[in-house]
């Protein structure tokens, strides 16, 4: 029987409803800005929570949408991307509650709640991700099956068999979606054009301004895994080199705009070398780091003169790359003129304190060597490392190396650069990350954002460029501690939560391997193994196309299998219906219980017992009292039998 569209709502239908929707919105509140992802989950909470007890006026509802709304986009700044797109669909499921009322509501609601786990796959594909999404996904499809039955009217199924339903249902699906995963042919860039995140990612980038690195240094993410696969550096040789800054405006390093491509004849290896795999975490940038200096290139990649690496393509998704990597003996040992005009190039008019120390030691010595050690000398006695720093004034390297003398990486390489190149020896900042952590449940190391660094290089005569890290000078244990120190000083929670952590960095980086990983080379791997190597695009399409409709047709043989009658009832009156039909005894389509009954009993040999049993099922399916717990089984029971002739004549 069809009920109204505005069948109302009852009060468990309206909790299962709000639970289904707030496990998909979970998942996309956690990859949203924290202050975005309170206030639209507090919103959220106080609109059902007010709502279910009295309707909220239309023009209420709207005003609270909208206040909510411009919210966001005020939050975001203004720009559009995916980060934006996401907020703005998680605050209108928010207020999306303030209207559920009936069936057809929460129907509504159910729908659009599905959109948040799909949203959260542009931002994260990650495996809690996954988990929230598959959980939010089922409580829907149960909540689904449950309005399904208040809305037939017929005795609604337990929790039980709806759970039972909703995870056939899913797994009916599970042979399509894997065949999509791993046939749908990988291509370097998606189908289709997701904008830009509104928010930068932190990471390493062409330039370095003061106070940039404070957010990064406190992200604890990870940005890259790197495995060995023979002798491994020292925590202190770990320097993962990045970005190289070289144009300084007395406020911001940025990369010099003349970068000729890189010469590996200008670099001597010294050793040892370290044959390793990095597994970078995505950036959104086209930007890479690698262990010191790599012996050469991977295919696709552009390094410049300074070695500053650059993917073919933005690192949107985890990337993987081997590399080969020595510390240099002589890097660049002979230094054009326009390189070192560049490299000795200071903001006219800026730091007079500093120009003055520098040529007060320029006139004591003229060994470049020495008056590195002199300088390093001075940051080791009299500095100190901190976070907790002024904002930088006019002559932000005077300040810093005569006032405040207190700072972090940012300050010390800066300030160490401008004081270098006063001096007269070519100077620049080198970004990346310094240092990692030996994954206790994997042969690998992990480098986070926190880790990232800033460091110089100077040029010396005869040696080229050579690393000089000031930071290091005054806080070794800053760069040199792994993270299990870090733990082991209560800084993230204490060591005994390491194995933990651990253990997830190295389920994590399984996940990476095995699902995000999946490119196009391992696909190519796997359908090698199989025999269908080769395959171009057009191939894996036809392939993809011939398996999804093996699928879909399995898909559609099983539900048709399993389609039952959902009355226990009558389906144990068609099962036996069915059996008289083997014996040529069916009833006909329009032929009453009781009829079909008188018509075959001359024909059987239980004649008394058939018509007994219709007679129940008359009275239980059309009497006022159909109370008859026995008759179902008695139906499934029942099985017909030959008549006394056909005894007779059987051999």
């Amino acid at each position: 029987m069809t009920r109204p569209a505005g069948q109302p709502l009852d009060a468990r239908g309206r909790r299962r409803t709000l639970l289904a929707a707030a496990v998909c919105l979970l998942p996309l509140l956690l990859q949203l800005a924290l202050p975005v992802a309170i206030v639209v989950a507090a919103v959220g909470v106080l609109v059902t929570s007010v709502s279910g007890r009295r309707q909220l006026p239309a023009w209420l509802r709207g005003a609270a949408a909208l206040a909510l709304l411009g919210w966001v986009l005020v939050q975001a700044g203004g720009t559009v991307g995916r980060e934006t797109g996401c907020a703005l669909l998680a605050a209108m499921l928010a207020v999306k509650p303030s209207e559920l009322r009936t069936l057809r509501d929460a129907r509504s609601l159910l729908g659009f709640a599905l959109f948040a786990p799909f949203a959260t796959f542009l931002l994260d594909q990650g495996p809690l991700s996954l988990l929230l999404g598959l959980a939010g996904t089922l409580l829907v499809v149960v909540a689904l099956l449950a309005l399904s039955d208040a809305e037939s009217g017929l005795a609604p199924d337990s929790d039980r068999r709806r759970w039972a339903t909703a995870l056939r249902l899913i797994a009916l699906g599970l042979p399509l979606a894997l065949a999509v995963f791993w046939l749908f042919p990988r291509l370097s860039t998606p189908l289709w054009g997701v904008p830009d995140r509104a928010s930068a990612t932190p990471g390493l980038s062409d330039e370095m301004g003061a106070g940039q690195w404070l957010d990064l240094l406190a992200d604890d993410s990870p940005a890259l895994r790197a495995a060995f696969t023979g002798p491994e550096p020292t925590v202190s040789q770990m320097y993962w080199r990045g970005p190289t800054l070289t144009d300084y405006d007395g406020r911001t390093w940025t990369r010099s705009r003349r970068q000729p491509p890189a010469r590996p004849d200008l670099i001597a290896h010294g050793t040892p070398t370290w044959d390793y795999e990095v597994v970078i975490e995505p950036t959104g940038r086209d930007l890479l780091v690698a262990l010191d200096l790599p012996t050469a290139l991977p295919d696709g990649v552009r390094g410049t003169r300074d070695y500053t690496l650059r993917s073919p393509r933005r690192l949107d998704s985890v990337s993987r790359w081997r590399l080969r990597s020595a510390p240099p003996r002589q890097f660049e040992a002979e230094l054009p003129a326009l390189a070192r005009a560049e490299a000795l190039r200071v903001p006219a008019g800026l730091n007079p304190r500093t120009r003055a120390l520098a040529r007060q030691w320029r006139a004591e010595t003229r060994d470049d060597a020495a008056l590195v050690a002199r300088a390093l000398a001075w940051i080791e006695r009299d500095f100190a490392y901190t976070l907790d720093t002024p904002l930088p004034g006019r002559n932000a390297i005077d300040d810093f190396l005569f006032d405040q003398q207190a700072g972090f990486c940012e300050h010390f390489s800066s300030a160490f650069t401008v004081l270098m190149r006063e001096a007269g020896i070519p100077a620049r900042v080198v970004t990346g990350y310094v240092g990692g952590r030996r994954n206790a449940y994997g042969n690998y190391w992990l480098v986070r954002r926190m880790d990232a660094h800033a460091w110089n290089e100077v040029w010396l005569e005869g040696r080229g460029w050579v690393r000089v890290d000031p930071t290091a000078a005054v806080a070794p244990e800053r760069i040199y501690d792994t993270l299990e120190d870090r733990l082991a000083a209560g800084r993230v929670g204490g060591a005994r939560f390491a194995p933990i952590f651990d253990l997830g960095d190295w389920a994590r980086r399984g996940w990476n391997d095995f699902i995000l990983g999946f490119d196009a080379d391992r696909q190519q791997t796997m359908l090698h193994r199989l025999g269908l190597g080769g395959l171009g695009a057009s191939g894996l399409v036809a392939l993809l196309t011939v398996v999804a409709l093996l699928a879909l047709g399995a898909m559609g043989w099983l539900i048709a299998r399993s389609e039952r009658e959902r009355d226990p009832l009558l389906r144990a009156w068609h099962r036996m219906g069915r059996r008289y039909a083997r014996r040529g005894l069916g009833r006909l389509p329009h032929e009453p219980a009781s009829a079909w009954a008188a018509r075959i009993a001359p024909a059987t040999g239980d004649a008394a017992e058939l018509t007994a049993l219709t007679r129940r099922f008359v009275a239980a399916r059309y009497a006022a009292d159909p109370a008859d717990p026995m008759l179902a089984h008695d139906l499934r029971a029942h099985r017909p039998t030959a008549t006394p002739a056909a005894k007779e004549t059987s051999p």
